[in-house]
């Protein structure tokens, strides 16, 4: 009885953690349509004006190379870097489930990603000049997505508030970077954060206790 009941109760949870899965690709799909549409141009082209000009001013100027760097820090090389030393981390301490979980996820997560930029294959913004090398197409923004991921997974295996609190920084900071480096529009981070998060959600149904 107690066996069925568990897996009652398992299959459930892979239900809701499938459900918001569906769920973030359904909201990154619309705002992709929303965006081809137009309907978001009021948005993005008046939060990146605003990007532009504060960059351009004389506290912008020194502004930019904390930008650059928070940019790359969660960039591919930066993020494989954080990743290899969080791996690193885990086992050390005996975590090797929670170094394994950690691999897989962020190994599918950057699949996942891959596989809708090539499917709404949408442009980078030229408003502003470009502060950044940039060769992928912009939708949904891989910053954004890869390190919603990396530091949500991190804040989850630590499960502490204070991790929560500074991977929400992190990521709040790196999506707005690419904003302000003229690479993404706003709408590119908000799907990419959106993606991330029901990557997370999926994921965490194989999230090992904190021992293992």
């Amino acid at each position: 009885m107690k066996h069925l009941t568990a897996r009652k109760s398992r299959q459930t949870r892979i239900m809701k953690g499938a459900g918001a899965l569906a769920l973030a690709l359904f909201c990154v799909l619309a705002i992709a349509l929303m965006q081809r549409a137009g309907w978001l141009d009021w948005l993005n082209v008046g939060l990146m004006e605003r990007a532009g000009a504060a960059r351009d001013s004389a506290v912008g100027q020194h502004v930019t190379p904390w930008m650059r760097s928070a940019s790359a820090i969660g960039g591919t090389a930066g993020r494989l870097i954080l990743l290899a030393l969080s791996l690193g981390t885990l086992f050390w301490v005996g975590r090797r489930k929670g170094a394994c979980w950690l691999a897989a996820m962020m190994a599918g997560g950057t699949a996942l990603n891959l596989i809708l930029k090539q499917i709404f294959a949408a442009p980078r913004p030229d408003l502003l000049p470009h502060l950044d090398n940039v060769h992928s197409y912009s939708f949904p923004s891989g910053h954004a997505a890869g390190n919603m991921m990396f530091f949500g997974a991190l804040a989850m295996l630590v499960a502490h508030r204070s991790g929560y609190v500074a991977a929400a920084a992190m990521i709040a900071l790196i999506g707005i970077s690419r904003v302000w480096l003229g690479v993404h529009w706003p709408s590119d981070v908000t799907a990419g954060w959106i993606e991330g998060l029901g990557w997370l959600a999926f994921c965490r149904l194989w999230l090992p206790a904190r021992r293992g």
